[in-house]
This record gives structure tokens, sequence and C-alpha cells, in this order.
């Protein structure tokens, strides 16, 4: 079954070229810019069917750390509320002398 599929993309592609070959150099030029732009898109559509879950999971279990980080710093007393916006104590550093 493999072989009969590679053999046909290694036909059709001796095909292509041979088409190619029949073409007068202003079509010749505009055929390979055609292959190339199609090239390009199917790369790029490829690229992004593999790899689009792999950044979304990578995307939540940062989120997720980033929440349980900031619950748990909330929930040790290391800061306090205000309103919506948490303030460590961290930032309130007092009376440093720059020189």
């Amino acid at each position: 079954m493999f072989e009969k599929i590679f053999a046909a993309i290694i036909v059709a592609g001796c095909l292509v070229m041979l088409l190619r070959l029949g073409l007068g150099a202003r079509r010749r030029h505009r055929f390979d810019s055609a292959i190339a732009r199609w090239s390009r898109r199917t790369g790029a559509r490829l690229d992004s069917i593999l790899t689009w879950n792999s950044h979304r999971r990578r995307a939540r279990r940062v989120a997720d750390a980033a929440i349980r980080r900031a619950r748990d710093g909330a929930s040790t007393g290391g800061g306090e509320w205000d309103g919506n916006v948490y303030r460590p104590k961290s930032f309130k550093k007092k009376g440093r002398k720059i020189h």
C-alpha cells in the first residue's frame, strides 16, 4: 500500500516537472512562483496543525501555575488586597537610601 502511494507521488511529480519543461520562460516563472506560494501555505498549515494543541496546553499549564502561585501567596498572609489588586509586602520596602 505504502509503495503504491509513494510511486503515485513520484509519478505525479515527474509529470509536473515534464509539464514545466514545455512552458515558456514567462509561464515557467509564474508556475514556479505559484508552486512556491502553494508550498509555503501548505507548510504553514501543516505546522499550525501539528503545533496548535501543544501551544494551548503549555499556555494553560503556565496560567494554572501562575494562578496557583498567586493563591498560595495570598493565603499565607504575604500581602494585602486593595480592591481587586494584591500587593505583596515585598513592595513596601522602607527608607532605602540610594546614595
